[in-house]
């Protein structure tokens, strides 16, 4: 919890009084490898900060294929934000990859923080826009980028997330199969 609370500190100056609360709007939890925060439809209310460990959100289409959304890893946050703010049922599910510890929010309660101390609407909007900026970095990289840079900038963002993640997890989240990042990686060791 003291990493988040030094990370917030470093962006604004934190009454004792926000410090407590957001103490009591959050709780630090861990779990294990495989186990399953949020899952496709149901009722999403809490939101989660890394502190330890890879998360992935993923949704399922139609014919069963899995494709991964986001990796968070530590001090990212992670839910589905769509389901948190317009009250529907989640449309992905979040695991994780690794045992993980995170701190867990009542995401409404974490949402509203603002209006009882105004200091963290620059915090959330700050979060808010490195998100957006995060999200159309990633849809103009599927849209302009082959496969291979696509690839090269993962490893750039997520450097140990290998060793963490499974090969079809990678894939789904380069959109492009288990094959072709398989290719990708012997023309890698070639040059």
């Amino acid at each position: 919890m003291k990493d988040l609370i030094n990370k917030i500190k470093s962006s604004i100056d934190l009454t004792s009084e926000a410090e407590e609360f957001i103490y009591s709007i959050s709780e630090e939890k861990k779990f294990s490898k495989g186990e399953v925060l949020i899952r496709e439809g149901q009722a999403v209310k809490k939101t989660f900060f890394v502190t330890n460990g890879c998360l992935r959100s993923f949704c399922v289409d139609k014919n069963g294929k899995e494709h991964t959304l986001l990796f968070a890893i530590k001090n990212w946050w992670i839910s589905d934000y769509i389901a948190v703010h317009t009250d529907e049922l989640a449309t992905l599910t979040v695991e994780c990859l690794t045992e993980s510890s995170v701190i867990e929010f009542n995401a409404k309660e974490l949402d509203g923080i603002h209006a009882r101390f105004p200091e963290f609407e620059s915090y959330q909007r700050h979060n808010l826009e490195r998100h957006v900026v995060s999200l159309h970095k990633r849809i103009l990289n599927q849209l302009q980028l082959s496969a291979p840079e696509r690839y090269d900038l993962f490893l750039q963002q997520y450097p140990d997330i290998e060793q963490h993640t499974r090969n079809f997890h990678i894939a789904s989240y380069l959109g492009i199969t288990q094959q072709s990042l398989s290719r990708i990686r012997v023309e890698k060791v070639k040059k």
